[in-house]
């Protein structure tokens, strides 16, 4: 008798370390950071233009803004670095002291113009998923989508 309430005692415990547990990747399920900082930001449009790889492209442009006010990206041939301010109120942004690596690209990019709208840049909107950079209040220099991992 003591063996059968032992064994109905302990078969709880027993079981429940079995069990197995579905976890969600977190990536999943981690709300989206709100803001612009801390987002993979790809090129879609350039000067009004649409952006399209050039078949020997090793990646898309894009552009990240870290918590460190620091930017880091690609330009299509080149690795680009610098710093940036960020005034999230009036939605003020200035990229400062952009670097790019000096590798030779091929045939004819749009890195030389993506970078000239960096350094134009003085403000931007936000509408949801998308990111337009501006100088002024003229039509937006470039527009890049969020891309999530």
């Amino acid at each position: 008798m003591k063996n059968a309430l032992l064994a109905l005692l302990l078969a709880p415990a027993v079981l429940a370390g079995c069990e197995t547990t579905h976890k969600t990747p977190a990536a999943a399920t981690a709300p989206r950071p709100e803001g612009i900082t801390n987002k993979y930001w790809k090129l879609v449009t350039l000067e009004g233009q649409p952006v399209t790889m050039a078949p020997d492209q090793e990646r898309e442009a894009y552009f990240m803004l870290k918590d460190s006010s620091r930017v880091a990206g690609f330009g299509g041939c080149n690795v680009l670095n610098g710093s940036y301010e960020l005034q999230a109120g009036p939605q003020r942004l200035r990229f400062t002291n952009l670097l790019t690596t000096l590798k030779a690209c091929p045939g004819p990019s749009q890195e030389p113009a993506f970078l000239q709208v960096l350094n134009q840049t003085d403000n931007y909107t936000v509408r949801g998923d998308t990111l337009l950079l501006n100088v002024g209040r003229r039509a937006p220099l470039a527009v890049f989508h969020a891309v999530y991992f």
